[in-house]
C-alpha cells in the first residue's frame, strides 16, 4: 500500500474528534505509567496486560459507541462489538505493553477506521513523550499538527530500520539485512511506525502482528508518502509480518526479508 486511495477522502472533523480521543486514552495510561506498584496479570497467550490497557480501551469505546452507534468496534482487550453501517474502529490501548510496565516511554495508542473503501483513519499517540501522529484518507499526515512525510533516503545501506525486536525474526532474515550496512535499532512497536511517517528512520519491520498492531499504519504510511505491505506482498488489514518504509527500497527489503 503506497500513496493515497483513490476513494473518497474522510471528513477533515472526524478525523480532529478522533485524534482527540486517541489522545485523551494516551493520556489515561499516565496515570498506571511508571508506577512500581502496577499489577501485570498474563493472558491465555503470555502477553501481558494492565490495568492502564482495559482502562484505555474502555474509554475509546464508550466514547466511540455514544458517538457511532451504528459502527462496529475491534480492540485487543475487551470482545468484538458488531454494527450495521459498514465501518469498523479498531483499538490498540496500549502497543508496547512490555515497554510500558518497565517505564519506557516509546508505547503507543492506537486507533484506525476502516470502512467500505478500506482503511480511512489512523491515528497514533505517543503519550510518554506527548507526540501524536495522525492521517485520513486523502488528507495527509501530521505530527503533532504539522504535515509530516517520509525521508527521502534512497539507499539501504545508508537507512536506519527499526524493530521491536529480532527474537521473532525468520531464520537467517537478519543476517541477510545486517548485510546491507543498515543501521539496525530497536525504536519498535508502533512508535516505530511514527518514526518512519516523521521521516526520522527509513524502515519498521514487525512480524507476528495483530490486526489491531496495524490497522492505523495503513492510512499514516501512505499518506507520509511511504509504503507498507506484509512480507508476502499483500496489504490486506489483518495478522501477519508486517514491512513499513519511505518507498524507496521496499520491494529490495520485502526480499530479504522472504529470501527470494
Amino acid at each position: 500500500m503506497t500513496g493515497s486511495s483513490s476513494a473518497d477522502s474522510v471528513a477533515t472533523e472526524l478525523l480532529n474528534e478522533v485524534v482527540e480521543l486517541t489522545r485523551e486514552a494516551g493520556r489515561l495510561t499516565l496515570r498506571w505509567f511508571n508506577d512500581h506498584e502496577l499489577a501485570v496479570h498474563r493472558k491465555d497467550d503470555g502477553s501481558p496486560v494492565t490495568d492502564a490497557d482495559k482502562a484505555a480501551e474502555a474509554f475509546l469505546r464508550e466514547n466511540l459507541t455514544k458517538r457511532f452507534p451504528d459502527d462496529a468496534v475491534i480492540g485487543e482487550e475487551f470482545p468484538e462489538e458488531e454494527g450495521t453501517s459498514g465501518r469498523t474502529w479498531i483499538i490498540d490501548p496500549i502497543d508496547g505493553t512490555r515497554s510500558f510496565v518497565r517505564g519506557v516511554p516509546l508505547y503507543t495508542t492506537l486507533l484506525a477506521m476502516i470502512d467500505q473503501d478500506g482503511p480511512a483513519i489512523g491515528v497514533a499517540a505517543v503519550p510518554g513523550l506527548d507526540e501524536a501522529v495522525w492521517a485520513g484518507r486523502g488528507l495527509g499526515c501530521y505530527h503533532n499538527g504539522r504535515r509530516c512525510q517520509v525521508s527521502s533516503q534512497a539507499e539501504l545501506s545508508r537507512s536506519y530500520l527499526c524493530a521491536s525486536g529480532f527474537e521473532w525474526w525468520p531464520d537467517g532474515a537478519f543476517d541477510r539485512v545486517r548485510q546491507t550496512g543498515a543501521r539496525m535499532r530497536t525504536w519498535g512497536d508502533g512508535y516505530g511506525y511514527v518514526l518512519v511517517a516523521t521521516g526520522r528512520t527509513e524502515a519498521m519491520i514487525d512480524p507476528g502482528l495483530n490486526v489491531w498492531d496495524i490497522a492505523p499504519m495503513l492510512v499514516i504510511v501512505p499518506e507520509a508518502g511511504g509504503q507498507v505491505s506484509q512480507w508476502n506482498g499483500t496489504d490486506t488489514p489483518s495478522a501477519g509480518d508486517w514491512l513499513a518504509t519511505n518507498g524507496n527500497f521496499h520491494e529490495e527489503l520485502r526480499s530479504l526479508l522472504q529470501n527470494e
